[in-house]
């Protein structure tokens, strides 16, 4: 199960939440830094990133971006210990391990873009959906970890209402809400939540036809996403697996793909249009 599966990390504000591990490699990085007689002007000048995100990083207010700690390590001598510390940052309950480092760049990010073909996104599902998938799941899960993927994923929803300056675009498969997973009570209750949604300034939400002769997103669901420092990042993900993509020309191929899609998905009055029959249908 994916990013419909699991969910992350809690944004209140325009960093995320402080935690032990944050605090805990933001300590090292300060260190390291003093011990290479370093200013964090002059360091971030080195690692590409101003000094007021050198502080936040250094006082366990910020996530770091997936390359901080590979950049550091150059300038404060390849001790290792940057590299060492970052594998042990964010580890949430109810969160796959191959999705805590987009996660953590979705939390802060400024846009994100989401294509998905085999079931509502993550933000954008509902309770009684989220349950119904995980009674299906393999192998089963216990109560706790039922428990634990819902509040994460509840938790991680806040940020379509709590970042209302980040751009969220989704594109949905129209067979995702005919397939009517939980039943018709449920899928009722999903376009009901996708709709509201749909109505946020910040949210843009667009259903792929089922007939649909030309579609550049067959290789599958894939997410996007730019940082406050306007660096993009691709996340896509499988069975049991996920990929960060941080490789510039793969992400702007991906990019290019998603605009694409964007032109040839229902525009979003017709998706409402739709969505609304499709439940008067129900």
């Amino acid at each position: 199960m994916v990013d419909g599966a699991v969910g992350t990390g809690a944004a209140t504000g325009g960093e995320p939440e402080s935690s032990d591990s944050l605090r805990t490699f933001g300590a090292v990085v300060q260190a390291l830094r003093e011990h290479a007689g370093l200013s964090r002007e002059e360091f971030g000048d080195q690692v590409g990133l101003s000094k007021h995100t050198v502080a936040s990083i250094e006082l366990g207010r910020r996530m770091p971006d997936p390359t901080f700690a590979e950049r550091a390590e150059a300038v404060l001598g390849n001790t290792g210990a940057l590299r060492k510390a970052a594998l042990h940052l964010a580890r949430q309950p109810g969160l796959a391990a191959w999705f805590r480092r987009w996660a953590q760049l979705e939390a802060t990010a400024i846009t994100l873009y989401t294509y998905e073909c085999r079931m509502a996104p993550g933000l954008l599902q509902t309770e009684p959906y989220s349950r119904a998938m995980a009674v299906d799941h393999v192998p089963p899960l216990d109560d706790t970890q039922i428990e634990e993927r819902w509040a994460a994923r509840a938790d991680r929803q806040r940020l379509l209402r709590e970042r209302p300056n980040t751009a969220f675009s989704f594109i949905i498969e129209e067979h995702v809400f005919l397939r009517r997973t939980g039943g018709v009570e449920v899928t009722r209750e999903l376009i009901d939540h996708v709709l509201e949604l749909a109505a946020l300034r910040n949210v843009e939400i667009q259903v792929m036809p089922l007939v649909q002769q030309s579609h550049s997103g067959l290789q599958g669901p894939l997410q996007l996403l730019e940082t406050p420092e306007n660096k993009w990042y691709a996340y896509i993900e499988g069975q049991e697996s996920g990929q960060l993509i941080i490789d510039p020309k793969v992400v702007s191929v991906l990019q290019r793909r998603y605009a694409r899609m964007r032109s040839q998905a229902l525009s979003m009055e017709d998706t409402v249009s739709l969505l609304q029959r499709m439940r008067g249908d129900l």
